[in-house]
């Protein structure tokens, strides 16, 4: 359970896809947050993927059953992280890259048509590493959590 505010029933966007864009080094085909609908800049965030049936991956996972890969639901909630550690290190396009992921868990399958409410949790700041709490919701229900770990790059 994640210690910050939570608004499901309000969708109002904070950063859009152009924004998520300015701040994010991401590009298509792998950007995968659509837009962000809560930050306190600070330690926080709530971002939604939605979920498409024309994204590449569902053609071979799996053929006649597409499913969202459990990969790339920690990856939307990294990138969502990356959303807020570039507000909070006033950082916008530099690179956060993983340095490790633990207690992840899928607990439901994600498939075309839903949208992922990706809500994430700054757990401490120190030294240029990160570490945050993150969890994945379809319609309320979990999806995917994890603990994640980061590290600051360069552009």
């Amino acid at each position: 359970m994640l210690l910050f505010p939570s608004k499901e029933t309000v969708m109002e966007t904070i950063y859009d896809s152009k924004d998520i864009l300015d701040i994010l080094p991401h590009r298509h085909p792998f950007v995968l947050v659509d837009r962000i609908v809560e930050c306190n800049d600070r330690d926080w965030i709530v971002g939604l993927k939605n979920v498409s049936a024309s994204e590449p991956w569902f053609e071979g996972h799996f053929p006649g059953q597409p499913v969202f890969p459990g990969v790339l639901q920690l990856e939307a909630m990294a990138q969502t992280a990356g959303i807020l550690l570039n507000k909070i290190t006033k950082a916008d396009g530099k690179v956060a890259y993983y340095l490790g992921v633990d207690k992840a868990k899928f607990r439901r399958i994600v498939k075309p048509g839903d949208q992922l409410r990706l809500e994430l949790k700054l757990l401490r700041l120190r030294m240029g590493m990160a570490r945050m709490a993150g969890r994945a919701l379809v319609d309320g229900e979990l999806a995917c959590e994890a603990e994640m770990m980061f590290g600051g790059g360069g552009k």
